[in-house]
């Protein structure tokens, strides 16, 4: 009887470590989609900034609709490779975070 109180003891600890564990990882992929929300962010108004810029020196209507055009694909590309980039990070972080909890479920068994 005593070993099997000693056994959910042991296995109470793993849990909470696994649980401590796995929180840090959440914090610190939280932190790396934040700075990567940021610098897509910063980017996309200097992005936006520049074309303007170019739209105010265009001398035709056929050159400013030449640079919303490049704008716009060159947005689009970018919000494409950020998506991507933004999911990897989650599936990476949710890889992270179930791997302190692996070897839970194989000791309980």
């Amino acid at each position: 009887m005593m070993q099997s109180f000693d056994d959910a003891g042991k296995f109470g600890k793993e849990m909470a470590d696994s649980g401590l564990r796995s929180f840090a990882s959440v914090s610190k992929n939280m932190q790396a989609i934040a700075v990567e929300a940021t610098e897509y962010s910063r980017r996309a108004f200097e992005q936006s900034g520049s074309v303007v810029e170019k739209l105010v020196q265009a001398k035709s209507p056929d050159k400013a609709m030449e640079i919303q055009m490049d704008f716009v694909r060159q947005a689009y590309e970018g919000f494409v490779g950020q998506a991507t980039r933004m999911s990897e990070l989650y599936a990476d972080m949710a890889k992270e975070v179930y791997k302190p909890f692996e070897t839970l479920g194989v000791k309980a068994r």
